[in-house]
């Protein structure tokens, strides 16, 4: 696909709304929102690479409560043509339709291959991604299974909320501090998992969130890892204008 002149790619992840209150939540989503306004005018796609929500599990007939600014701001950009897609993060994995019928938003479950004017991108959430961590890459795939999400959708959503949101405040407290430093390009995973990748085929661009670290690391002459740190600390996005790609702070 080619990007018109003047137009943007913006990429941005790890909102955690609904977290860890109300009150905090609620700011993130207004700080969030009015960033998507002040971008529709020259944004080509918007890219969500995960972690929108701290939880979202869509029953049946049943969406979380709350979120209507978000929500509502996603619908408005789709509704005026501008491109967005969503990757599920390890947070709110547990999508199913409501994005793509009510906010004609494509959702995608793993990492995926987009080309821009020439220029290749991986995008995914990067959770279970690389070497190692073989308790959450198991636990994932049971939270993805079909027949889990099923059990876990007769519950109550009081119920099934509340429980969810209990161990996604568990999540975070284990993974603690460990977010906040780069672990050298020994040990960073997704470094790992895209110099694997680069060794099948060639990749411009690794667009990952999940990490909540901003990391803009050199890969080799022609490829580069982004990771696009979070907006609960950061505020960090990325944006490809048709030829470079670079990792930027929102200035509030």
């Amino acid at each position: 696909m080619q990007i018109s002149p003047g137009k943007k790619i913006y990429f941005l992840s790890d909102f955690h709304l609904g977290a860890p209150s109300h009150a905090e939540s609620l700011l993130r989503e207004k700080r969030v929102v009015k960033f998507l306004d002040q971008i529709k005018n020259d944004a080509a796609f918007i890219f969500i690479v995960g972690d929108l929500f701290d939880f979202w599990f869509e029953y049946k007939n049943v969406v979380p409560k709350g979120f209507v600014r978000i929500l509502g701001k996603l619908a408005e950009l789709t509704d005026n043509g501008v491109e967005v897609r969503f990757f599920v993060g390890n947070h709110d994995m547990w999508m199913r339709d409501y994005f793509e019928k009510e906010l004609n938003i494509p959702v995608y479950y793993e990492p995926r291959e987009f080309i821009f004017n020439e220029k290749i991108f991986l995008i995914g959430h990067g959770d279970g991604l690389g070497p190692g961590d073989h308790k959450y890459k198991f636990l994932k795939r049971v939270f993805r299974n079909k027949l889990m999400q099923r059990f876990f959708g007769m519950l109550h959503p009081s119920w099934g909320i509340g429980m969810a949101n209990y161990f996604s405040r568990k999540s975070r407290a284990a993974t603690g501090q460990g977010d906040e430093h780069f672990l050298g390009e020994e040990k960073e995973w997704l470094i790992i998992y895209a110099r694997e990748v680069l060794r099948q085929r060639k990749i411009d661009y690794f667009i990952f969130g999940h990490r909540h670290l901003p990391i803009d690391f050199k890969l080799n002459e022609e490829s580069v890892y982004v990771n696009l740190g979070d907006w609960i600390k950061s505020n960090t996005y990325a944006v490809f204008d048709g030829k470079n790609l670079e990792l930027k702070y929102h200035q509030q």
